[in-house]
């Protein structure tokens, strides 16, 4: 393929695609997410949404949250799994990785809990492509000064 023929991706594209990429290791029932947080071009680590290490998936067990009937955004307590961007700070700290200035691209915008651990550990800048039914995350991270951006839709 030639230079003039394609098309090379802007970086934000380009790390949300990863993101999209992380999110098919998903083994959530409900959706799956995908983050990837990004530091000076560089990727810092990654994550996906599902059960931690060593437990079974939802695929064996269920969905707890279907069989409670719980909505999407609330009781986040409720769910045998972490969220995609909980992954990714906990692999970064896993491997000494410091995520403070970082980006976060992620394909759905965080819950209100992950939006406090980003905002403690000193992410700058969030992007993402889908919203998330949680309206306390955009107030609180609006009253910090978080850069959000939503990019284009997610592609089926």
């Amino acid at each position: 393929m030639t230079t003039a023929t394609r098309v090379r991706p802007d970086w934000d594209t380009y790390f949300m695609d990863m993101a999209k990429l992380a999110s098919r290791r998903s083994s959530c029932l409900r959706r799956a997410v995908g983050a990837v947080l990004v530091k000076d071009r560089r990727v810092l680590s990654t994550g996906y949404n599902g059960v931690p290490s060593g437990v079974t998936h939802c695929e064996a067990t269920g969905c707890l949250r279907e069989r409670l009937n719980v909505p999407s955004g609330e009781r986040h307590e409720l769910c045998r799994g972490l969220h995609a961007e909980q992954n990714a700070i906990i692999q970064a700290a896993f491997h000494g990785v410091s995520i403070r200035e970082a980006v976060l691209y992620c394909t759905t915008l965080p819950c209100i809990i992950c939006a406090k651990m980003l905002i403690n550990a000193g992410v700058r800048r969030i992007v993402y492509l889908d919203g998330y039914a949680d309206s306390l995350t955009e107030e609180m991270l609006g009253e910090v000064g978080m850069e959000l951006v939503r990019v284009g839709e997610r592609a089926p």
